[in-house]
């Protein structure tokens, strides 16, 4: 058995696995340099590829004896060039190009086929297309029903299978293709945590997502289009967690934008209790390069002043030559940003008034009496989640942890803030409670004999939501 020490911060890091990361040897380092969850990218690789890293995880969560999150994330309806002749060819400013529908003859200079031909309805002329995200760019000058005759703007070499955006446009498209179910039962076969949906322009998309998942993985969703800003309020209900997905969010809406789109998601999963990521392009110079540019070092701590739950690695872990040195150097920055003078403030200024139950007085007074009794830790014991979720909420000063007694409730909360989670054995007294949380927080050196321990939790037991009990009890 190898000896875990626990992370010495409350953000959490995300680590992508591909090419880079593949082995086994290589995801466990990811793991000892400071990954806490794994995304699983169905965008690439194979269901035999993704079983045998999701498999890989596994045995380092048993040797570790620490529940580790893994999250599948499904392509979406991403629309697509399709292949041409030479792989590659150069659209010149001014010409013409056209996309069409037929997938069986591979593109040229002067057209190319394109993924979903049922987006053609909606490509009136004027409307302007971005390739390769955003680095080309198209206008439509006419629709003839199964193609569109565009003019190229902004040109530049396109290649295979590159992307196309359509800002403001709404799409005639669920958020779920046949290739996403079909890879979405796969995942929930397996045992996935989390299952991260793409693309997502409505609150209906996520709730057709939520009846097919049916609660056996948690529900994430990717901001990656305005539309889908509009209803922020919606989708974060329906939602267990959200994603600011920075990349096609940031081809779709304007850059300058961006960061205060960001913030905002930010506070308002924050003001609901659902976790929240930043990812995208975070340490993208790292994909090349063993350390980060200075400015994707204050964008990492950025995120983390702003008080997101997690921020995520990409490419950098994926496909990247430092894919370790990445989440290594990930962890310093967030460990510096969350011992910074004005992190507490930053804190405390975003957190916004919720509704008024008696979960949420319980759980503000939790953190109000480990501040005041300079406690060693925040404990909850919960079946669903939600009093530990609560708890992560307040951002309180000191470590939470999560005691469950169902493992896969235990997987999902790693990707919460601040939270330590462990799993238990099904308790029916109170007292049996407070006798493991005493017990985890010795041998997880939470806390030394001495010191107090703040327990909170719902009774009776297995109640959704129903957080009633504050107990501070002292490590004999």
């Amino acid at each position: 058995m190898l000896v875990y020490m626990k992370r010495e911060r409350a953000a959490k890091i995300i680590s992508t696995l591909g090419p880079s990361s593949t082995s086994p040897e290589v995801i466990a380092r990811l793991f000892e340099a400071g990954a806490d969850v794994f995304r699983l990218n169905f965008s690439h690789g194979t269901h035999e590829e993704h079983k045998e890293r999701y498999d890989t995880i596994r045995k380092i969560e048993a040797e570790y004896d620490r529940p580790i999150g893994i999250i599948a994330d499904l392509q979406g309806p991403k629309i697509r060039v399709g292949n041409f002749v030479t792989e590659k060819i150069e659209l010149v400013n001014d010409a013409k190009f056209t996309l069409d529908s037929d997938q069986d003859t591979d593109g040229d200079e002067n057209r190319v086929a394109i993924s979903n031909p049922e987006i053609y309805p909606t490509l009136e002329p004027g409307i302007e297309l971005l390739l390769d995200d955003g680095k080309l760019k198209l206008v439509v000058e006419q629709n003839n029903g199964d193609s569109v005759d565009t003019k190229v703007l902004v040109g530049g070499m396109l290649s295979n299978h590159k992307g196309i955006n359509i800002p403001g446009a709404i799409l005639p498209m669920s958020a779920l293709t046949e290739k996403d179910r079909h890879d979405l039962q796969f995942a929930l076969d397996i045992g996935v945590d989390w299952i991260a949906l793409s693309f997502v322009q409505r609150p209906d998309d996520v709730a057709e997502a939520r009846r097919l998942i049916t609660g056996r993985a948690g529900v994430l969703v990717k901001m990656e289009k305005p539309l889908a800003i509009e209803h922020l309020k919606q989708i974060l209900e329906l939602s267990d967690a959200i994603m600011v997905a920075r990349g096609d969010l940031g081809v779709e809406a304007p850059p300058e934008d961006v960061p205060g789109l960001q913030k905002k998601i930010i506070r308002r999963a924050r003001s609901e209790g659902k976790p929240v990521i930043v990812a995208t392009q975070m340490l993208e110079s790292m994909i090349t390069s063993p350390t980060p540019t200075r400015a994707e070092a204050s964008d990492v701590a950025t995120a983390v002043f702003d008080g997101a739950d997690a921020v995520m690695l990409s490419a950098e872990t994926a496909a990247g030559d430092f894919p370790v040195e990445a989440v290594s150097i990930m962890d310093r920055i967030i460990r510096s940003a969350e011992q910074d003078d004005h992190y507490k403030l930053s804190n405390v200024r975003e957190r916004r008034q919720t509704w008024g139950t008696d979960a949420d007085a319980i759980t503000a007074a939790a953190k109000q009496v480990a501040q005041t009794l300079d406690a060693a830790a925040i404990v909850t014991f919960t079946t669903t989640g939600s009093t530990t979720l609560r708890a992560a909420r307040e951002r309180p000063s000191v470590p939470i942890l999560g005691l469950t007694p169902d493992i896969r409730t235990a997987r999902r909360l790693v990707l919460t803030w601040g939270v330590h989670p462990v799993e238990t054995s099904h308790f029916t007294e109170f007292a049996d409670v407070v006798n493991s949380a005493i017990e985890v927080a010795a041998k997880e050196e939470f806390a030394t004999p001495g010191q107090r321990l703040i327990i909170t939790a719902g009774v009776p037991f297995g109640t959704p939501g129903a957080t009633n009990v504050l107990r501070i009890v002292w490590l004999d």
